[in-house]
């Protein structure tokens, strides 16, 4: 009879034993896990017969949840929950479940918790960006992949993503030229930055447009001086209207140079280098400012060069580096 509960005795060590060696098998590969994707590890401040009801409730939560039964497994985690309260692996996981589930929501709020306890945590963070990133909330998730590419640089392409996701093009093109530098832009990048700054340059040249032609509207009711400067300031890749308004100019503030000079300017881009020196040598009579006398200097050195008379242009290329030194 001895003999007989000696052998059940030790069958009954044995069942015990090998279900703590699956055990111990099973958190091994978890935490091997949990470095490598989460970096979250179970608390381990409990007895033992706590700590033993705390890993039988989360190993169940992680099996259920493994086969798609996430209900179950956050029924497993609110256990856990009782038995050590406040647990950041606990709240991780439960965030998990519910996005899993789509209950955003609930998701987003153990992830704050878990933050709360580890908020550089980087796996809660990017697992957070997910989050918003489902419930289309692209300015929350750009918020939390600026922390997360803080912490490493290498995410810097998930958050272009969000950047292009969300519109906002100025940075992306912004973020592009950063890894471009660093060879560190992927080529499937490269066509879509191509026609975005394309694009940009149209966008600039279009509002360059509009401004003036609001300008001239605007000249057209009120003949200021301010405003036409501005229009040939908004207008430096149209000649002809170059030509038009710095004529008007003259016409109506003969003692600004600024308009001698802009028609100067304008002519020279038409070939038309006498004409230009001309004007040039006219407007340079009401110059006051050494920055703009200089201009003028290089302006009629460009006019110079045209004619051919290349001793003339050295010397009024020397006047103008005379006075910007």
């Amino acid at each position: 009879m001895n003999i007989r509960l000696k052998k059940k005795e030790n069958l009954n060590k044995r069942a015990i034993y090998l279900k703590y060696a699956l055990f111990c098998v099973f958190f091994f590969l978890y935490f091997l896990e949990a470095h490598a994707q989460d970096s979250i590890l179970v608390a381990k401040d409990l007895t033992e017969e706590k700590e033993l009801k705390f890993q039988d409730f989360f190993f169940k939560a992680l099996s259920e949840k493994s086969i798609g039964n996430y209900q179950k497994a956050i029924e497993n985690l609110e256990s856990c929950n009782q038995v050590l309260t406040n647990d950041v692996a606990v709240y991780f996981e439960f965030s998990k479940n519910y996005l899993l589930l789509n209950k955003t929501f609930l998701a987003k709020e153990y992830a704050k918790r878990a933050l709360i306890k580890e908020p550089n945590n980087i796996w809660i963070l990017k697992h957070l960006v997910k989050i918003h990133a489902k419930d289309r909330d692209l300015s929350d998730a750009i918020a939390i992949q600026q922390k997360v590419v803080a912490i490493n640089r290498v995410d810097r392409t998930f958050l272009l993503e969000l950047y292009l996701d969300n519109r906002e093009y100025k940075k992306a093109i912004s973020l592009m030229n950063d890894l471009e530098k660093e060879n560190a832009l992927p080529s499937s990048f490269q066509k879509i930055k191509d026609t975005l700054e394309k694009r940009k340059g149209k966008t600039v040249a279009k509002e360059k447009t509009d401004d003036v032609v609001a300008l001239t509207a605007q000249f057209k009711a009120n003949k200021s001086y301010t405003i036409l400067k501005q229009i040939l300031e908004e207008s430096s890749n149209n000649v002809q209207l170059l030509l038009n308004y710095s004529d008007e100019g003259i016409a109506l503030f003969p003692a600004q140079p600024f308009v001698y000079l802009v028609k100067g300017r304008a002519l020279n881009n038409q070939k038309k280098y006498k004409k230009a020196l001309l004007i040039l040598q006219n407007g340079i009579d009401f110059v006051i400012e050494d920055t703009m006398e200089a201009d003028f200097y290089i302006e009629m050195a460009a006019s110079y060069k045209g004619l051919g008379d290349f001793l003339e242009e050295k010397k009024f290329i020397q006047k103008s580096n005379k006075i910007k030194s």
